[in-house]
């Protein structure tokens, strides 16, 4: 994911495997937006970590998971996410996925 979204273009300002590291990192570098997977170890989820990132930062999500069902949707609905990418998913797709997302954001803030 790192290679194909660096190699795309796009700034990779870092890597987290639980919430508190992706919650930790947003603080320490800002990011335009997150690619969050559902299921992370620890406590809390993806859902919870992207709730927290929005609320906190103003920071939304791509979520790209194998379990993007009614009621994960709905728990996520508050985040305002920019996607959903179901696994498997193609490295082409999520850097097609991210580019709309960063030209919706882009849209806007004009």
């Amino acid at each position: 994911m790192e290679a194909a979204l660096s190699d795309a273009g796009f700034d990779v300002v870092g890597i987290a495997a639980t919430r508190e590291e992706a919650l930790h990192q947003a603080e320490a570098r800002s990011p335009t937006v997150v690619v969050m997977d559902i299921h992370l170890p620890g406590d809390g989820d993806g859902i919870d970590a992207a709730l927290e990132l929005f609320r906190l930062h103003g920071i939304r999500c791509i979520f790209a998971s194998a379990y993007s069902d009614s009621e994960a949707q709905r728990r996520a609905a508050p985040a305002a996410p920019l996607g959903w990418l179901q696994k498997p998913y193609t490295m082409a797709s999520l850097t097609a996925m991210v580019r709309a997302a960063m030209s919706e954001l882009r849209s806007l803030r004009d």
